[in-house]
């Protein structure tokens, strides 16, 4: 099935607006995993019929990646032309499955002038369903070990610790903490721009012991909500060679795959 997204220039073009702007991101637009993510949560909107529009190709880059490695002067730069190009929309709502993307734009564009009601899509699907805007039967999930990866610009960075496992436990499934969680989660390894250069020097690295402090909590499918760390546990699970027993899903999966029912 084929589901058309609208755009806010085409939008604009018949005089309407949208009640949200999904921001898709850069992994979330090219990342062949991350697509899946975009495309999943996309349904949930369109079947819980939320009035919501996405940039397309007027979105560029939030800048996260620029700030985290010290180009402050390109971090800018793309900030302000997001910024003229929201504010020429109008746009009060965003909402986005990239906690680097949120953390950003909630957290920093309003120091340039883009104030804007951002939300994590743990955040906001955990509204919907409590509005009763989202439904779906639990019976998928039911009694599966759910482990939850905390990233660490949704945790730590913003405190948003419960939305994610709010949804995991309307699933029905048994929701299981690793040694690391919350507050004193284990980064990944990507945050920080890390996700684009090698390694350094060490005697592991950071994503390979995430995934072994999952596999710890004996689980049948980690639960990320951000895809950077989706494709760190990823790599951590095809290095232990468990793909065969061990799933990866984003909350927007697991919600999608539950409404597929």
């Amino acid at each position: 099935m084929k589901i058309e997204v609208p755009t806010l220039a085409e939008l604009k073009e018949k005089n309407k607006k949208a009640e949200i702007v999904f921001w898709v991101g850069c992994a979330g637009s090219f990342d062949e995993r991350a697509k899946k993510i975009t495309k999943a949560f996309v349904k949930i909107l369109v079947d819980s019929k939320i009035s919501f529009a996405v940039l397309g190709s007027e979105e560029t880059c939030t800048g996260d990646p620029a700030k985290r490695s010290g180009n402050e002067f390109l971090f800018q730069m793309q900030a302000m032309q997001n910024i003229s190009t929201l504010d020429k929309y109008g746009v009060k709502k965003i909402v986005t499955t990239c906690p680097h993307c949120f953390n950003t734009l909630k957290n920093e564009y309003p120091q340039l002038g883009g104030t804007y009601e951002v939300l994590h899509h743990s955040q906001f699907l955990d509204e919907l369903i409590k509005n009763k805007k989202l439904s779906f039967k639990d019976g998928l999930y039911k009694g599966k070990r759910i482990t939850y990866h905390d990233p660490c610009y949704l945790g730590r960075a913003n405190q948003v610790y419960e939305s994610p496992r709010n949804l995991i436990l309307k699933l029905k499934a048994e929701l299981v903490e690793m040694k690391n969680c919350k507050s004193k989660g284990l980064c990944c390894g990507a945050g920080g721009a890390q996700m684009f250069k090698e390694a350094e020097k060490g005697d592991k690295e950071i994503n390979i012991k995430r995934t072994e402090q999952a596999l710890e909590a004996n689980t049948e499918i980690i639960a990320a909500a951000c895809p950077f760390c989706n494709t760190m546990l990823s790599d951590g699970i095809k290095n232990k060679e468990m793909e065969n027993k061990v799933a990866l899903m984003d909350i927007a999966e697991l919600i999608a795959n539950a409404k597929e029912l």
